[in-house]
């Protein structure tokens, strides 16, 4: 009889995971049947071959591998019941799922990978890309050879031509056109769902329509980051605001920018735990970077105002995820959308307009502040820390959109140079 059990290989990819398998052990000769997720080791229990719980998902995610080893314990007990004489290699062909060799498949098969790893931003983002992919070949499906350069040009020049949202009964308000960085991220989903195809092994890099002298190139437009003014922060902080919604939204977008413009999806996981000795522990949920911060004075006077609602030493800090299951990555990233745009629209339309601020208020725009003043008057390398960057490449690249000084001192010395001349020079 065939030993079924699900490990954690031992494979370490780029982000410091390591993927899981099922492993097939017949005659002390051993297959695997790779799961396409991998996990932290740390989360991983071994000897009961389940995720711990310390994982964000670990419910969802062992409720997944319980289902997949039933499925191959009994795949493999029919196979061997059919032929005694069976090899693993055997074993695994059975157990190892099949699917066409066409997209559409795959990217339903990608977009439940990312629904049961919790991505949800991601998730209900590529969704809709895939399906103006399919509405672009008239509801049919397609073999992965036949996704040519040529016919991703096309699709880009669908896609120009393109409108989303409603139009408004009262306002007449059209819809809007898709933007070029948004053409491009259907690019990257497309790529995505091949990159998917030869992690299943259903396609080769050959065939890929990416990269390559011939392939498509995918490049994203410059995008210009811009924060509040100085001024815009300090009206910000002596606001006071009758309606406590609209002053809680105010105090968590001042929150982010005190500690460096932390990201929205971090505040509200925060729990009184995590503050330790006037310091701020945490770990960025984008890249699991951890690190410590001083906690500013301006920080104190907002915590002081939520200790009231303090229940326990546990308790999260801000009111938006509690009552959340939090062991529920999808869910909770889908909360916290749905809060984050609830919080923007009133940064938008009762804060800025009661602060006298015309500039474009959100959230991450906390962020963009914090990098607009910050300039090129800190080392990028602290910079770095601050930002949580896993690569100080990122932080270059970020910290550029803010830093204008040499720009501006060598534009100003060509025109001051002009009003130096004289007519007859």
């Amino acid at each position: 009889m065939a030993s079924i059990k699900i490990v954690l290989r031992k494979e370490e990819k780029q982000d410091g995971t390591f993927p899981l398998a099922i492993r097939i052990t017949k005659d002390r000769k051993t297959s695997y049947v790779y799961l396409n997720y991998s996990i932290h080791p740390r989360h991983w229990n071994a000897k009961e071959q389940k995720v711990k719980k310390s994982h964000p998902n670990s419910v969802r995610f062992n409720n997944y591998l319980t289902t997949k080893l039933a499925e191959a314990t009994d795949k493999a007990l029919n196979v061997e019941t059919k032929n005694e004489i069976v090899s693993a290699r055997t074993v695994r062909q059975k157990i190892k799922p099949s699917v066409a060799e066409t997209f559409f498949p795959q990217a339903e098969d990608y977009l439940k990978e990312l629904h049961l790893s919790g991505k949800y931003n991601q998730y209900t983002a590529d969704k809709p890309r895939i399906g103006h992919f399919r509405e672009f070949l008239k509801g049919e499906d397609i073999a992965f050879a036949d996704i040519t350069p040529g016919l991703l040009e096309r699709f880009q020049t669908f896609l120009k031509t393109y409108h989303i949202g409603k139009v408004s009964k009262t306002t007449k308000t059209p819809k809007k056109p898709i933007g070029s960085r948004t053409i491009i991220n259907h690019l990257v989903t497309i790529r995505s769902v091949f990159a998917h195809a030869r992690k299943n092994k259903v396609i080769t890099k050959a065939i890929s329509p990416f990269g390559g002298d011939d392939g498509i190139k995918i490049k994203f437009p410059d995008s210009e980051k811009i924060g509040i003014p100085p001024e815009d922060v300090a009206a910000l902080e002596a606001l006071t605001l009758e309606d406590p919604r609209h002053d809680h939204a105010r105090r968590l977008w001042l929150f982010s920018f005190y500690f460096a413009g932390m990201r929205v999806s971090d505040i509200l996981r925060l729990r009184w735990s995590d503050f330790k000795s006037y310091r701020l522990h945490y770990s960025m949920g984008k890249n699991e970077k951890g690190g410590s911060l001083k906690i500013p004075d301006q920080a104190v006077a907002i915590l002081k105002h939520y200790e009231q609602f303090k229940e326990n030493q546990n308790d999260l800090i801000f009111p938006e995820l509690k009552g959340v299951d939090l062991t529920d990555e999808f869910v909770m990233q889908r909360t916290i959308a749905f809060k984050t745009s609830a919080l923007d629209k009133t940064l938008r339309l009762h804060v800025a307009p009661a602060a006298g601020i015309t500039h474009k208020l959100t959230m991450h725009i906390a962020r963009h502040t914090f990098g607009g003043m910050a300039g090129d008057t800190i080392p990028i390398q602290m910079l770095q820390k601050l930002y949580r960057h896993s690569n100080v490449s990122t932080t270059i690249g970020y910290q550029a959109n803010f830093i204008h000084k040499d720009a501006d001192d060598a534009l100003d010395a060509v025109i001051n140079k002009s009003n130096k001349l004289t007519p007859n020079e």
